[in-house]
C-alpha cells in the first residue's frame, strides 16, 4: 500500500494533525518528552538505522498516559469544578495506570476495571494513584460489562483505552515528537492492540511526511488487525488471545480501524518465542528492562519480513516505539531462564 495524504482525507476520520497538535499543547506540563535511543548491536544486526523511542520512561511506564492525561484535562475543561467528576476505565494495566494517575492530577475520582489476570505491578501501580479497582473475567465482554455497571453507579465519564479521538489524539504526540528528534525517518514500526497509538501516530506521521511508511507489529496469537487488513474488514479476535503481550490482548476496534486500513503499510506478526527472545536481547544489550508488548516491535524489525522491507522500500532510518516497560518482576525470572 502505497499513501500520500492527499489521497486521504484526515477529516473523514474524526481527527486531523491539528487535534494532534492541540493535544500536544495540553499534556506537555504533565508529559515526558521521552528520549530517542540508537544501539551498536541492532545497527550491525539490521540492514537500516534504528531508533528506539523509549515510552517506557513515560510517567506510569507507558506511552498511556499521553492519551489519558489529554482526556482527563479535556474533561475537566468541560466539568470545571471538579468535586463531583469520576472516570471510569477497563484495562489490563497501563492504560488503567495512566488514567488513574491523569485522574490524581486534575482533581477527579477514578475507577477502573482489570481483569483477574492483569500483571500484579499494573494491579499495584493502578492502587498507587489512588484510584479504585474493580476486577473482573479476563475477557474483552466481561470487562465492558463491569464497566457499564460502575459508570452506572458512580455516574461516571468512560475513557477508552483506544477507540476515543481524545486518546487517539494524545497518543499521536509519539508521532510528533519523533519527527522532531529523528530527521529524515522513513519509517515508524510500533505494537498494535486496540489501535490507538498506532492510529494517532499514522495521523501525525503520514500528515507531516505523507512519504513515511508505518509498519504495526503484532504477535500472531492476537492477529486481528493482520487479518483484518488482509481481508479489508473488521475480524476482531473472537476470543481473548494466548499471549504473554498482555497490553496486545485487546482487538484493532471500530474507531481506530478505519484509520488503520486507509493508512498503515504493513503488519508483521511474530511468533511468543521471538516476543521472548527479543525481550531478553533487549535487557542484554541495552539494559532496558521492556515488557512484553514493547518486544513484539523490536521482534518485528527483526524479522525476515521486515528485512524485506527494508530492501523493497529502500528504508534507511527506522523509529521503534517502546510503548512501556511495566513487568512483573516475577514473570521476569521466568523468562530469564
Amino acid at each position: 500500500m502505497d499513501l500520500t495524504t492527499t489521497s486521504v482525507n484526515m477529516k473523514d476520520f474524526g481527527i486531523e494533525l491539528k487535534d494532534v497538535q492541540q493535544a500536544h499543547e495540553r499534556v506537555k506540563r504533565h508529559t515526558k518528552i521521552t528520549p530517542v535511543m540508537d544501539f551498536d548491536y541492532f545497527d550491525n544486526k539490521v540492514s537500516c538505522k534504528l531508533y528506539f523511542k523509549c515510552e517506557l520512561f513515560q510517567k506510569t511506564g507507558s506511552f498511556k498516559f499521553r492519551g489519558a492525561i489529554n482526556s482527563v484535562s479535556k474533561l475537566v475543561e468541560k466539568e470545571a469544578p471538579t468535586d463531583n467528576v469520576t472516570v471510569v476505565t477497563h484495562s489490563s494495566g497501563n492504560h488503567g495506570q495512566a488514567v488513574a494517575l491523569a485522574a490524581k492530577l486534575c482533581h477527579v475520582k477514578a475507577h477502573i476495571v482489570m481483569p483477574s489476570n492483569a500483571p500484579t505491578c499494573k494491579v499495584n501501580g493502578v492502587k498507587g494513584y489512588g484510584a479504585t479497582v474493580i476486577h473482573c473475567f479476563p475477557s474483552e465482554r466481561a470487562r465492558e460489562e463491569e464497566a457499564s455497571k460502575v459508570i452506572k453507579e458512580t455516574n461516571g465519564c468512560f475513557i477508552h483505552s483506544s477507540q476515543s479521538l481524545d486518546v487517539i489524539a494524545g497518543q499521536g504526540t509519539i508521532g510528533l515528537e519523533l519527527l522532531e528528534q529523528v530527521a529524515d525517518l522513513d519509517a515508524i514500526v510500533a505494537p498494535v492492540g486496540g489501535g490507538g497509538m498506532l492510529s494517532g501516530i499514522c495521523i501525525a506521521a503520514k500528515s507531516i511526511k505523507p512519504s513515511i511508511k508505518v509498519y504495526a507489529a503484532e504477535p500472531i496469537n492476537a492477529d486481528d488487525c493482520a487479518r483484518s487488513m488482509k481481508a479489508h474488514k473488521l475480524l476482531p479476535n473472537e476470543k481473548t488471545p494466548d499471549t504473554v503481550a498482555d497490553g496486545l490482548r485487546v482487538s484493532v476496534g471500530p474507531v481506530t480501524w478505519p484509520i488503520l486500513h486507509k493508512l498503515l503499510d504493513d503488519v508483521i506478526v511474530v511468533s511468543e518465542e521471538e516476543i521472548l527472545d527479543n525481550l531478553r536481547l533487549m535487557l542484554e544489550k541495552t539494559k532496558l528492562l521492556i515488557e512484553p508488548s514493547s518486544a513484539v516491535g523490536v521482534a518485528a524489525v527483526r524479522s525476515s519480513r521486515f528485512n524485506h522491507l527494508i530492501q523493497e522500500h529502500n528504508l534507511k532510518k527506522v523509529g521503534v516505539v517502546l510503548c512501556g516497560g511495566n513487568i512483573d518482576i516475577s514473570k521476569l525470572k521466568a523468562i530469564l531462564k
